[in-house]
């Protein structure tokens, strides 16, 4: 499948079935996250994978949106890592990066999966409860799993987006 057709297949899917999600596929997702670009190569991406049904819970305890994190297979929660840091915001866009290619990865695999990011209200109680030390700022979790559900999407026309052309 090409990159394009890959892009325009990805969905955000917020329920999920049952089926296992294979620790060499969630190995997979988190490689390609790592060879996401990153200002001076500094991978400032830290992961913690949940699968712990328990320690699901409690995490989506921490968020509007439980059900996702709840229903999941597995969350992964993607941090930055701060002693690894030279500038927070080209640093979050490079997790926003990593995020995209672990999204694209799994779409791929056909594995399902939803960013969720107000779980980010709450990072310090999310530290507390993983026990992550404060170095290591949450940027997002990042849910997987298997649906039966289709999904459909809209997007805004370009010709609404772009604001301006100079060719």
């Amino acid at each position: 499948m090409s990159t394009y057709s890959l892009i325009r297949r990805r969905r955000s899917i917020r329920s999920f079935s049952n089926k296992n999600v294979l620790r060499r596929n969630i190995e997979k997702i988190l490689d390609a996250g790592r060879w996401s670009p990153s200002g001076l190569n500094n991978q400032p991406w830290r992961f913690v994978i949940v699968k712990d049904k328990s320690l699901k819970a409690r995490v989506s305890s921490l968020t509007k949106y439980s059900s996702i994190i709840k229903k999941a297979n597995v969350v992964i929660l993607v941090f930055l890592d701060k002693r690894n840091s030279y500038n927070r915001l080209k640093d979050a866009e490079a997790i926003g990066a990593c995020i995209q290619n672990m999204l694209l990865c799994a779409t791929e695999l056909g594995i399902c999966s939803c960013w969720v990011g107000e779980i980010l209200n709450q990072k310090a109680k999310v530290n507390k409860l993983l026990n992550i030390k404060p170095r290591y700022e949450l940027m997002a979790a990042v849910a997987l799993g298997y649906s039966d559900k289709k999904s459909q999407s809209r997007r805004v026309g370009l010709d609404k987006l772009i604001l301006k052309e100079y060719l």
